[in-house]
């Protein structure tokens, strides 16, 4: 079963559909932390805020997710659920994140080379520096496009499995062992997009 936890930021019914799409086993969205403990795999979709992480903790489901994962259960966390794997972010700075991969996540500049930065980074962008032994990524090509919304983002780490560039390089993906996560928005990335969850699915 793969459990999508539903912590009323998610990007749920999008998610949902790309992996029925994609003939994924059975799915369930939940609250329960009991449920994602039995689960197989877990995603933590994410648009918005991150203080609304605070609800995992408030609920129980950080706890939970940490023993899952312990245990070697697959997490994949797509947009702030791959902030949320970090110490936190700027943009909450009260809000712990699970601190599974070190630093916090800061707010793009305001300038970068001189030059006014848009933000937030809206659009299009490609994945550069793809690891070679990544299981998440295998199959995509470097410089494959994906979609992106924010405006935030996550420092470069040991973990980073491929980058995107702007206003300097950011992790687009990060990945160490059963442990996951996209900054891009697989479920609405074309081709390159179900590829990563077809490659979850298939872990």
């Amino acid at each position: 079963m793969i459990a999508i936890i539903d912590y009323k930021a998610g990007n749920l019914t999008s998610v949902v559909k790309a992996l029925t799409y994609l003939n994924a086993p059975e799915i369930t969205v939940t609250q329960d932390p009991d449920l994602v403990r039995k689960a197989a795999k877990i995603v933590l979709p994410g648009v918005g805020h991150f203080q609304a992480t605070q609800l995992l903790t408030d609920l129980g489901l950080t706890e939970a997710v940490r023993e899952s994962v312990a245990r070697g259960t697959w997490f994949l966390g797509v947009c702030v659920g791959l902030q949320w794997l970090f110490e936190g972010s700027t943009e909450a700075p009260a809000t712990a994140g699970l601190g599974h991969f070190p630093g916090p996540c800061k707010h793009f500049p305001s300038q970068y080379e001189g030059t006014d930065l848009k933000s937030p980074h809206v659009g299009w962008n490609s994945l550069e520096e793809i690891r070679e032994d990544s299981k998440l990524l295998s199959g995509i090509a470097p410089s494959g496009f994906v979609y992106y919304t924010h405006s935030w983002r996550a420092p470069i780490v040991k973990a980073t499995a491929a980058v995107t560039n702007y206003g300097g390089p950011f992790t687009a993906a990060v990945e160490q062992d059963n442990v996951m996560g996209v900054q891009f928005h697989p479920e609405k990335s074309a081709a390159v997009g179900l590829q990563v969850l077809k490659n979850f699915i298939e872990l």
